[in-house]
């Protein structure tokens, strides 16, 4: 995802008089923005961070749609709509198929030690942003069995 991508919808929004949908395209931008200039990269954001940020923005709304009490109703249709306007920005995961057999190609030396650990360290470098960690771990616990 490219950070004018998102510029441009929550433009798009503004104009639309989309206040909710403005507001958490906002919150991506200024989360991006944060990130690029935390790691020094302000003028020029790549796109692998603006992921990166999107993803981590992701995650803390699901943590508040989980969190959130049952008789704040209102509460929880905004955290809703918030996931799913951030879903569509999100970038695409591998599947727990599709993992497997980028490790068996990828890594076969290293899956042949069945050791979990130097699996994972190896894995996580090159999946990070690509596969949700929990479906990593997952289909390397299966493969050292």
């Amino acid at each position: 995802m490219d950070i004018k991508t998102l510029q441009q919808d929550m433009i798009a929004a503004m104009k639309a008089k989309d206040k909710a949908r403005k507001d958490a395209i906002s919150a991506l931008v200024s989360a991006v923005k944060k990130a690029a200039i935390d790691e020094g990269c302000r003028e020029d954001i790549p796109e692998s961070l603006v992921d990166r940020v999107v993803l981590k923005e992701l995650k803390t709304v699901k943590e508040q749609i989980d969190t959130c009490p049952a008789e704040r109703a209102d509460l929880l249709e905004e955290y809703r709509f918030r996931h799913d306007v951030m879903k569509a920005y999100a970038p695409e995961m591998m599947s727990a198929e599709e993992v497997e057999a980028y490790i068996k190609e990828k890594f076969a030396e290293v899956v042949a030690t069945k050791n979990k650990g130097q699996i994972m360290k190896a894995v996580m470098a090159e999946l990070k942003g690509k596969a949700d960690g929990k479906v990593i771990n997952q289909v390397v616990a299966g493969l050292c069995q």
